[in-house]
This record gives C-alpha cells, structure tokens and sequence, in this order.
C-alpha cells in the first residue's frame, strides 16, 4: 500500500521470500492522468477515525492500487481539475486521540501516492458525516472551499496556486458547498433559503446575498443535502422523491418526481449516504432507491433507477449485486457506475449505459463512504 509520504510499492516485492534485506522495493509509477475508470473509495473509519483513509481502484483490471492515510474524521479527497493535485482536508491532534488540534490542506501526487506538502487552515473544519459538499474547487480551480462548524459555521478559502490559506467567510445558518462559477458558491440556510457567495480574486468576498424567501419547504418536504449537478443546475432530491432542480444559485426551476403515484403508493423512495449520480453526456440522472417509510432516507438500496434529465422519465432500472449506499459514474464516454453500502466492503462495478454488473473488488476499508472520481 501506498502510505502517507511513502511510494506505492508492489507487496510482491516486499514480501517474497527470495528477497533479501538488500533488495530495493519496486516503485510504480501510476498513469497520468488518472484513468477515467479509476475511483478514489473514501473511508471514515468509524471504528477507529483517527485513521482515515482513501483507496485508489482500477475499476477496469478491477483491483485496489494504492492508499492515502487521511487523519481524523476524514472527508474526501478533492483531486485537482488538471489532475496534477490531490486535496486532502485533515485534522489531527498532537497526542493522537487529544491534545493541540491541527488542520492542514495536505497536497499528495498523484503519479505516486507521495506526500508533497501542505497547507495549514484553521482548526475548524467539519467532520459531520462524509458529503461531497464538504469540500469543493471553484470552477476554475483556483480556490479550495471548505465547510467549517464548530459550531459557528463558515468557508475556509484556500487558494492553489499560492498554496495558502487566504481568508474565512461567515455563513451564519449556513451549511456547505455548491459552486456555481470561477468565484461563486452557494450554501444551504436552516430554514431552507439559500447563500450566494461571490469572491474576488484574491479570495476575499465580494458579496454574501442570502434569498429573500425559503427555496426548500423544510417542514413538509425537506431534501437531501446530496445533490448532483449537470452544468448550471444542481439537483437536488427530497425525502418524497422529488427533484428540486436550482439554477444559477438560486433559481429554483419545475420540481417534478422520481416516482409514480403507484411507486410513491408503494413506499418507493430514494435514499442512501450518496444516492445521487449524473453522467452530463447523457444527461443522465442515478438514484439509490429502496422501499420503506419517510424516514429512511438514509437507507441502502438494491437497485439504481436511471432518469433521462431532459424529459424527465425514468429509461432504466439497474438491479445491484448487493446493498447500495454510495454510486458515483465516470465521466468518460464509455462510463462505469461504482456502488458500495458503509456497512460492507464490497466495491461493485457496472456498466454504466447497459447497467450490466461486471466485477467487485473485495476488501476496500472499512466503513466506505464517498466515491470520487479522479
């Protein structure tokens, strides 16, 4: 395994019995850029969460390639758009489980699995349970955004090309984080009214406009902080199943459901702790869906319906190998789907346009979270 500030190595080389203690290890060079059929598999480790972990799979050959210890509460990592940077928001403490806590952004390559530096932020950084909207780049690239509540809740601003830490921005009721250009976010209220930020080029802000009535009916229908997005639109899902589609940050579009009236009828909903996925090229939208009552939101699913996002209908049913709790798809023209449940280790791998189960990889971490794509 690749390990933090460690070359990846082939165990074969480590542990075959020929070997001698003078032998070098056998140090792999990873393609770059990063495969499209590669997947980063984001482990929170909740039996132990000091030790987070990130798992690189090729979900082609179909078998774990390296790793990147991650610290406490682990999140996600956030690859760079060039591909050349892996993001890695961390926190540890200086006697392990107590002491001094210190934040960093750590940079990793992506062509070894080796520790290249980091940066340090403040000791804030929020380690609710593992989402995608934890931490996000600006379109361009340019700034790291990372959600913080302790319990005042704000944005961490770092910026990559200087690789430092250049600002926090308050977000009062606000939680997370939805890009919507080169220097605009948007943050979900308590109340479900929306934030629009706008930063400048150097990462201060230049304007915090929060709508002026609620976008999402919290009370009556509350969705999912799990939202997808397809160009200038986010999507959101509720607990009912319906789709909440925001435009340009604040712009709430048609809403319109998942579900017939004989599917809604019969408790089918979508749930899980990553239930949506988007392929844009074929604008198409993936649900985890399950059946069971209002409250199970957050529950597995052994099948994923797929939605054609233009028309608004369901094209496809895709029945899972076993519980799916995360999916994520490539990005490619020839895309994979990738499902894993929290409660297993199973990586399942399909095709994502026939919906044909094609392989697993056994043994990836411990408690699985998020998939990411490179």
């Amino acid at each position: 395994m690749s390990k933090v500030g460690m070359p990846l190595v082939l165990l074969g080389c480590l542990f075959a019995a020929s070997a001698s203690a003078a032998d070098a290890p056998n140090v792999v060079t990873l393609p770059q850029p990063t495969p499209p059929h590669y997947i980063w598999v984001n482990d929170f480790v909740f039996p132990h969460m000091v030790s987070g972990k990130a798992m690189l799979v090729d979900g082609d050959a179909g078998r774990f390639v390296g790793e990147l210890d991650t610290g406490f509460g682990s999140m996600r990592v956030v690859p760079s758009l060039d591909g050349k940077i892996i993001y890695s928001p961390e926190t540890y403490f200086s006697r392990g489980t107590r002491g001094e806590r210190t934040d960093v952004i750590s940079l990793y390559d992506p062509a070894h699995l080796s520790f290249i530096g980091e940066i340090q932020i403040p000791p804030k950084r929020s380690s609710n349970l593992p989402m995608m909207a934890n931490a996000q780049l600006t379109d361009d690239g340019r700034f790291l955004l990372v959600y913080n509540f302790n319990p005042g809740q704000s944005i961490t601003v770092v910026d990559t090309q200087t690789r430092k830490f250049v600002g926090e921005i308050e977000a009062s009721g606000c939680a997370l984080i939805y890009p919507t250009g080169n220097r605009s976010f948007f943050s979900i209220c308590a109340d479900g009214a929306l934030l629009n930020t706008v930063i400048d080029d150097t990462g201060k802000v230049k304007s915090s406009v929060r709508t002026d009535d609620p976008v999402f009916d919290v009370e009556h229908d509350p969705v999912t902080e799990k939202a997808v997005r397809v160009g200038d639109t986010w999507y959101f899902v509720s607990f009912s199943g319906m789709i909440y589609p925001i435009k340009d940050g604040s712009k709430l579009q048609p809403t319109w459901s998942l579900l017939s009236a004989e599917e809604q009828a019969a408790k089918w909903r979508p749930g899980g702790l990553q239930q949506l996925a988007v392929h844009t090229g074929m604008n198409r939208l993936y649900s985890i869906m399950h059946q069971g009552d209002l409250d199970t939101h957050k529950d597995p699913g052994r099948e994923v319906w797929v939605y054609d996002l233009a028309k608004r209908t369901r094209v496809q049913k895709i029945s899972m190998q076993h519980d799916s709790g995360s999916i994520q798809v490539s990005r490619d023209a020839h895309p994979l789907m990738f499902s894993i449940f929290i409660d297993s280790n199973v990586l399942d791998i399909y095709d994502a346009t026939s919906g044909k189960f094609l392989r697993s990889v056994t043994d990836i971490g411990t408690t699985p979270t998020v998939l990411v794509s490179p």
